[in-house]
């Protein structure tokens, strides 16, 4: 079924619709817009009474004097506004010039059409076809200061997901400041969720957090000019008897890289009102006459069915409706980057023997990272002086990419655009283009200063400066990394009751080089970092088509960082490299398989040096990466399924099912050892109930080779037992088990 939507106006509701999910909001006597119902599909019987509940209540303030039944505290609603009768938090807060932030938007008209709405200036969910979706535009405007408000309201075909947006236009004559700001907003009629998010720190992204909902407001985002390591911009509201396979689930992503806010409001009669958008404390926006503002936008999606099939809707939607261009569903090459292996330390002859040795790993792409411009030999000098360094390639940098390409590797480059060090050509030119307080110290982090991207000139100086290398070389592949947070956020060139824009302008800017980069040269593939994974959120990922996952590349940690990255994010956005070890992180040491096997989970890297590797490594690495190789469109675009949670368990077991079903690969990993323990078995997912699969396993194991039918091994299960279920020394068909372990299951039909 097609999405649609149907407008009954007798009722005046508005029933948004597809094949799974339905949206009911309706327009009120008062001209409001109230919530009605969002979940499954259902049949309309064309009574709607019933779905707004009224009740005199002690302390309420009413809309009118003749119904003292009618207040707003006590009604679901799509766009509270400040100082109507609702006493919870709005979504909606516009000041005007005489200190009045009371508002009465009123609905006056609609607009219904088939297609997706864009947003100038702002990445968005886009469709290829125009009936791949409905948008509903309903205006509302507040007669007093002249604000028009446009709600917008997209449904996709046969996928249970929701894009909103809103509009802001001043029709007035006297400037508005804009506070309070929330793109989404849903009132749920119950209280009994459980709220998982996305929190972290550096090096520990994306872990998940469950907590239940209570009285009152709970809240996180943030306040460091991008989406940050420490929460990420997307959460799931979950009953709370619902898990992996079963019970309701509603999932919230920001489609946005700056600060953030989402706000969970549970009042004293159990009315949930869930809110995501610009952070109130470091944003406010002066909308003049004539002028417009448009928020970036919210995706919701709902499940009936848990949480991987909130998570597949959300994977398939990124894949099909989020990234876009050359690198939309393409197959992401096998790369080795320089950095873990070399730092700074390198030369044209380092690099030329490493990529060589790559090469014969069956690596595909060449990255060269952080170093190779400037004076550049540590993170103290030269960031924003995008020229290549002579010291260490006297023979241009089109000589060393030349050789690279006579090897067989497509040619990357690490830059990090908007920074800038103290200790720069760039920064002795033009110390007026960072962001910095008037008469103040700006401060530092990471030995640099943050270049002011609300500034075109700035945004235009660095793109002139990236292309002039660009041009000379052929680049296939850029890092774009940022690595540190913004503080200082203010801009001599905006008024005082402008400064609350720094921070949304500067997005806007970095955007908008995004943009420039991708027009100019559409079949880069760019893979966002910042300082790992602290911008991985679907603004990001319009523009560039993958995210480094984290800089933490220990594969025990990364079973936790990419577990909880899959609740919002599909594998083909996350970078995964096999590194060395001990890691360079956490000094932890882990076999070469399990690193390897972790890093399938992904977009396949190396971070390491092949020429310290033993003939064995080199060996598994490029069994490996052949392996990769041959199954990477269903590693990258294959349905995710996670089975055993490292939060929960010393076993991690993930798996990926290919689109027809006919094949798979899973992977089990220990983190410590056990002795003499239980025989592990573990469902599978995703499969054919009637066809016969063979499984083969990478480690030596007695039910290695066997066939099942996938009923068998979706309802008894597979066995996953290793040495450990018995004593170790015991010969009963297993390799010997050990911590950090992984078993690596192949499944495919046997015709």
């Amino acid at each position: 079924m097609v999405a649609e939507i149907l407008y009954d106006s007798q009722s005046r509701v508005f029933h948004i619709s597809n094949s799974v999910m339905s949206y009911l909001i309706q327009v009120d006597g008062n001209g409001k817009i109230l919530q009605l119902y969002f979940g499954e599909k259902i049949c309309l019987s064309g009574n709607f009474k019933h779905l707004v509940e009224k009740s005199k209540r002690p302390m309420s303030i009413y809309e009118t004097t003749d119904d003292e039944f009618y207040s707003y505290e006590h009604i679901k609603q799509e766009i509270p506004e400040s100082g109507s009768s609702d006493f919870r938090i709005p979504a909606i807060k516009v000041r005007q010039s005489n200190g009045d932030y009371s508002m009465d938007l009123k609905y006056y008209s609609y607009r219904i059409f088939n297609g997706k709405n864009k947003i100038e200036k702002l990445p968005h969910s886009y469709v290829s076809v125009s009936d791949e979706a409905c948008t509903l535009e309903l205006k509302l405007k507040d007669a007093h200061s002249g604000l028009i408000v446009n709600l917008y309201y997209s449904v996709f075909s046969d996928r249970s997901v929701i894009a909103r947006s809103i509009e802001l236009v001043n029709s007035g004559k006297e400037n508005l400041m804009i506070e309070r700001l929330m793109p989404l907003n849903l009132d749920l009629p119950t209280s009994d969720y459980e709220i998982i998010h996305l929190s972290g720190a550096w090096g520990r992204e994306r872990h998940i957090k469950k907590n239940s909902l209570h009285s009152g407001m709970q809240s996180f985002g943030s306040t460091r000019g991008h989406s940050s390591h420490n929460h990420n911009p997307f959460f799931i509201l979950k009953k709370e008897k619902a898990d992996e396979y079963n019970g309701e689930c509603i999932g919230f992503s920001f489609v946005y890289s700056g600060d953030f806010t989402s706000c969970i409001e549970v009042d004293s009669y159990s009315t949930t009102r869930v809110q995501l958008g610009m952070n109130s404390e470091t944003f406010c926006w002066k909308l003049k006459p004539g002028e417009h503002f448009h928020s970036p936008e919210v995706i919701i999606t709902h499940s009936s069915k848990g949480l991987s099939d909130l998570s597949y809707t959300l994977h398939s939607f990124i894949n099909e409706n989020i990234i876009n261009g050359y690198w939309k569903k393409r197959e992401r090459p096998v790369k080795i980057n320089s950095w873990e292996a070399f730092y700074f330390d390198f030369d044209e002859e380092k690099l030329l023997t490493f990529a060589n040795k790559a090469k014969e790993l069956g690596v595909e792409l060449f990255v060269l990272d952080d170093g190779w411009f400037g004076d550049r030999s540590s993170d103290d000098k030269s960031l924003g002086d995008w020229i290549v360094n002579r010291e260490k390639f006297p023979n241009g940098l089109d000589k060393l990419v030349s050789s690279i390409r006579s090897i067989g590797l497509g040619f990357g480059i690490w830059i990090e655009p908007e920074m800038v060090n103290p200790n720069s050509r760039l920064y002795r030119e033009h110390p007026d283009w960072i962001l910095k307080f008037p008469n103040k110290k700006p401060k530092l982090g990471r030995n640099q200063y943050v270049l002011n991207f609300g500034n075109i000139d700035v945004v235009n100086y660095i793109f002139d400066s990236l292309c002039e290398v660009f041009d000379k070389v052929q680049v296939d592949y850029i890092k774009w990394d940022m690595n540190r947070s913004i503080l200082d956020s203010y801009d001599s060139e905006l008024l005082y009751d402008e400064q609350g824009e720094v921070r949304h302008r500067y997005i806007i800017g970095v955007y908008r080089l995004y943009k420039m980069i991708s027009q100019k040269y559409p079949k880069i593939l760019i893979e966002s970092c910042a300082s790992g994974g602290g911008r991985f959120d679907l603004g990001m990922l319009y523009y560039a088509s993958q995210t480094w996952t984290s800089d933490c590349t220990d594969a025990i940690e990364r079973l936790k960082i990419q577990y909880g990255t899959s609740l919002a994010y599909p594998l083909s956005s996350m970078g995964a490299h096999v590194s060395v070890s001990p890691n360079h992180q956490n000094n932890r040491m882990v076999s070469l398989k399990t690193r390897i096997e972790t890093a399938y989970f992904g977009n396949f890297g190396l971070e390491l040096d092949p020429n310290k590797l033993s003939e064995y490594e080199k060996l598994l690495l490029r069994e490996g990466i052949e392996f990769y190789k041959k199954n990477r469109y269903t590693f990258q675009y294959g349905r995710f399924f996670r089975l055993s949670s490292p939060f929960e368990n010393n076993d991690t077991v993930w798996m990926v099912i290919s689109e027809d079903r006919n094949h798979g690969i899973g992977s089990s990993y220990k983190v410590l050892n056990e002795i003499n323990h239980s025989y592990k078995r573990i469902k599978l997912k995703g499969l054919h109930p009637e066809k016969k699969y063979r499984v083969k396993f990478s480690i030596k194991s007695p039910f290695n080779n066997l066939i099942y039918t996938g009923d068998e091994l979706m309802k008894i299960g597979l066995s996953l037992s290793d040495a450990s279920s018995g004593q170790h020394y015991d010969k009963i068909g297993y390799d010997q088990s050990e911590d950090f372990s992984s078993i690596l299951f192949y499944i495919d039909v046997n015709e």
